[in-house]
């Protein structure tokens, strides 16, 4: 292995098992109420008690993934069934959905219209259920990878249970983060399926993104276009995250892997979405990936627009890896070196651990939190698993391909 890469996998080790997992199991348990606490400060300190349903499925598959994947340890397995317990206790209403928000005690605040929640709870039980082989554990992501397949089918539906975000018949839409976050859902959910489901899930979605939001004519990925993929010409048809298509430029990667034979066509598609994603996404001046873009050159609406997040340096880290894995182009390795260099002379924390969250677009401090409804353990954390112990099979491209074709 290069001996750059060499140590940049030791130091995601180091890290996640040393400083970011450690900050979450110090600060984030709530022996008292269950489930955990997210709306965390700097130093760890809580300045809020609200319980983010999907940062809770986000942990409980953090936790029973490192048991499964790096190291047996009782505690991780105890503390995903902690998380998964408040989950089953209070996250689901009377109808089968899953709440968005609840106090700290498990009460519901808050029930939204995405089924968000849905997608990280179907991924943690699909976790646990490969670490327990527990009949219930799989039911539960089961029904849950089912009740996601309705979602795909019409993301934005009429009926009651999935309300739309638009009135349809106005101006109906879809969003590329419905696809994009049910086929996370199925890759994981793969992992213990043998119906079939979530290979023929994962399809749908690979399919509905290249389909509907990929657009040759822009070089771009939109975040919302028409019921068919129609370009929709207002502020929001025209928005792009640069980070989000990243995202799923690395999922649809790993899918290209994990199917049999090796799909060389899938490669293209996730790489050439990485592509352009960062075209549009990286900003010359100050360095660091710029939130949001407009596909035509035009004003965006949203105020944090020039801001850089977290977390799509986390995803750009491991797309671009994955993606000089693929397709041995020197220029991903390039950018990969050039997104983990900006992320890591700016994001940690050296004082207290753990990654800050918002810098303004000069890489200044916006703001000192380190969760909250929207940051939890999930982003920082899977980056470092990926780069820490999976970083072993991006070595060269030629070694990712015979793995695929073996």
């Amino acid at each position: 292995m290069d001996a750059t890469l060499s140590r940049i996998r030791d130091q995601n080790r180091r890290a996640l098992l040393e400083d970011t997992l450690p900050f979450w199991l110090r600060h984030g348990i709530d022996r008292e109420h269950g489930g955990y606490r997210f709306y965390l400060d700097r130093d760890g300190s809580a300045y809020g008690d609200d319980k983010p349903v999907w940062l809770h499925g986000r942990f409980v598959w953090l936790l029973a993934t490192l048991y499964a994947d790096i190291e047996a340890r009782p505690e991780w397995l105890e503390l995903a069934r902690h998380g998964a317990d408040f989950l089953r206790r209070h996250a689901f209403d009377t109808d089968g959905r899953m709440f968005f928000l609840l106090d700290r005690t498990g009460r519901p605040l808050r029930k939204r219209r995405y089924f968000f929640s849905e997608v990280f709870a179907a991924m943690a039980f699909s976790a646990l259920a490969r670490v327990t082989g527990a009949p219930r554990d799989l039911d539960d992501a089961a029904r849950l990878v089912a009740t996601l397949e309705t979602c795909l089918v019409d993301p934005d539906t009429s009926s009651p249970k999935f309300p739309p975000k638009w009135e349809p018949g106005t101006r109906p839409s879809q969003g590329l983060a419905g696809p994009m976050a049910v086929l996370r859902a199925a890759q994981e959910f793969r992992k213990v399926d043998t119906t079939g489901l979530a290979d023929r899930l994962a399809t749908g979605c690979v399919n509905r993104i290249r389909d509907h939001f990929v657009k040759e004519e822009f070089e771009a990925v939109l975040e919302t276009v028409g019921p068919d993929g129609e370009f929709i010409d207002t502020p929001e048809g025209r928005l792009l995250c640069p980070g989000h298509a990243i995202e799923a430029g690395w999922f649809i990667l790993e899918e290209a892997v994990r199917r049999r034979p090796h799909d060389a066509g899938l490669v293209r598609l996730g790489s050439k979405i990485i592509d352009w994603s960062w075209r549009r996404g990286w900003d010359n001046e100050y360095g660091g990936l710029l939130y949001f873009r407009d596909v035509l050159g035009k004003p965006c609406t949203e105020y944090w627009h020039d801001m850089k997040f977290w977390w799509p340096h986390n995803e750009a880290a491991i797309a671009t890896l994955m993606a000089w894995r693929l397709t041995g182009e020197a220029h991903h390795l390039e950018r990969f070196h050039q997104v983990y260099g900006w992320a890591m002379a700016h994001f940690p924390d050296p004082e207290y651990g753990e990654w800050f969250g918002y810098l303004h677009r000069d890489g200044r401090l916006s703001s000192p939190v380190k969760g909250g409804c929207w940051k939890g353990a999930f982003h920082l954390p899977r980056m470092q698993l990926y780069l820490g112990w999976f970083i072993d099979r991006l070595v060269t491209p030629d070694a990712a391909q015979q793995e695929a074709a073996s």
